[in-house]
């Protein structure tokens, strides 16, 4: 019989997130799997990610994605 339970551990025993109904001293086979946290936002993913920059990135972000306005007018 196999049964998922989500279980937290405190650095020495594992604890059952949800109530689980279990006769006490019953040998089990443990396979653990982490838990992704909730995704980070996209600001944090960003700050995580150290880019270095010019400092007038943001102003002028379609000049370094696309050169200088006299390229495009053509």
């Amino acid at each position: 019989m196999e049964t998922r339970i989500e279980a937290t551990f405190d650095g020495q025993v594992f604890r059952p997130i949800k109530p689980f109904s279990l006769p006490p001293n019953t040998n089990v086979r443990l396979i653990i799997e982490l838990i992704q946290g909730p995704p980070r936002s996209f600001l944090e993913t960003a700050e995580s990610l150290n880019l270095d920059g010019p400092p007038d990135w943001a102003s002028n972000l379609d000049e370094y994605l696309h050169g200088d306005g006299a390229e495009r007018a053509g």
